[in-house]
C-alpha cells in the first residue's frame, strides 16, 4: 500500500477526532487548515513512523505539535498587530455553522473552563476525558510517563471541576 493510501485510510478513520482535539486545543473552530497541516505532517513523516503506537496516538501527537506551533505563531501576529494597530478599522466577527457545537450555555461554560485551565491539564483532559485515549496512548502522545498523564489527570479533573463549580454556581458535579 503506497504513503498516500495510508494517509488517505488514516484521514478518513482519524480526521473528525483530530478536528475535535484541535477545536479543544485551540479554543476556535477554524481549525480546518491545522487538521490539513497535521496530515501533510504525516505524509512526510511516514517513514519515521514505526509502528510502535497506534496511528491515531502519532496523529494527535503530531496535532499537538501543529497546535502548539500555531499557537506561537498567533503570540508572534497578535503582537505585530499591537504595533500596526489600525483605530479606523472595523473588528471582523463571523458567524459561522460550527458555532452550533456549542449548543447549551452549560455546553459553553464546559469549553471555557477547559480552555481556561493551564496547557497540560487542557492536554490530558481533552485525551483522556474527551476523546477516551488510554494513559498509554496518553503518555505516548505527551511523552509523558503513565504515572505523570495518571496525576495529571487527576488534578486537571479537580481543577476543571473547581472551575465548573464556580462558573456554574455549584451546580455541576463530578460523575
Amino acid at each position: 500500500m503506497s504513503n498516500q493510501q495510508i494517509i488517505s485510510d488514516w484521514f478518513h478513520d482519524y480526521s473528525d477526532d483530530v478536528y475535535q482535539f484541535l477545536i479543544y486545543r485551540m479554543g476556535s473552530t477554524d481549525v480546518e487548515d491545522l487538521v490539513q497541516e497535521v496530515f501533510i505532517r504525516a505524509i512526510k513523516g511516514l517513514d519515521s513512523f514505526n509502528g510502535n503506537a497506534q496511528p491515531k496516538t502519532w496523529l494527535f501527537s503530531i496535532a499537538r505539535n501543529v497546535a502548539l506551533d500555531e499557537l506561537r505563531k498567533r503570540s508572534r501576529n497578535k503582537w505585530k498587530s499591537y504595533l500596526t494597530f489600525d483605530a479606523n478599522q472595523e473588528p471582523v466577527t463571523e458567524e459561522t455553522p460550527d458555532t452550533l457545537f456549542q449548543e447549551s450555555e452549560e455546553n459553553q461554560k464546559l469549553y471555557e473552563a477547559i480552555q481556561s485551565l493551564k496547557p497540560n491539564y487542557r492536554d490530558v483532559i481533552i485525551l483522556r476525558g474527551i476523546k477516551d485515549l488510554t494513559v498509554t496512548e496518553t503518555s505516548s502522545i505527551l511523552n509523558w510517563s503513565e504515572n505523570k498523564v495518571r496525576s495529571t489527570y487527576h488534578r486537571a479533573k479537580k481543577a476543571l471541576q473547581k472551575q465548573l463549580e464556580h462558573e456554574l454556581g455549584g451546580v455541576f458535579s463530578e460523575k
